[in-house]
């Protein structure tokens, strides 16, 4: 993975086997980043995306494995407890353009990413909503 940073925003390279999420959050902590929108697309050959369930509170995985674009993958950096949390969400589609997605858990490049984070000058942090289970922004 390589970056560089221009103003607020940063563009970074993910390589080929690395993992996305495991990726970002480095940046963030070199960065010290403790607010800032996401973007990105590239190639998988192997990701974890899943939905949420309100009424049992827990994330429904579903695993892909294969061959696949990422068509969309946008979400947050922020904090919770003062300390790093991201949010992201991707759609991949597969050899014949079908597309699926979800709440992203873990994603391994195939090819590339390319990556764009937006930092915000400010912080939000997060509390876990005893209602519905997720962890929501907090504004103080």
């Amino acid at each position: 993975m390589e970056y560089r940073r221009f103003g607020n925003t940063i563009v970074a390279r993910m390589d080929r086997g690395e993992e996305i999420l495991a990726e970002l959050k480095k940046i963030a902590l070199k960065e010290n980043i403790k607010l800032a929108e996401v973007n990105a697309l590239g190639a998988l050959n192997k990701f974890t995306v899943g939905v949420y369930s309100v009424e049992e509170k827990k994330f429904i995985p579903n695993h892909f494995e294969g061959v696949y674009e990422v068509t969309s993958l946008h979400g947050s950096i922020n904090t919770m407890n003062g300390e790093y949390y991201s949010h992201l969400h991707m759609s991949a589609a597969d050899e014949k353009g079908n597309a699926v997605g979800g709440h992203l858990s873990e994603a391994w490049i195939s090819a590339t990413c390319e990556m764009f984070i937006t930092v915000i000058d400010g912080t939000v942090d997060r509390f876990k909503d005893e209602v519905t289970g997720l962890n929501l922004f907090k504004f103080n």
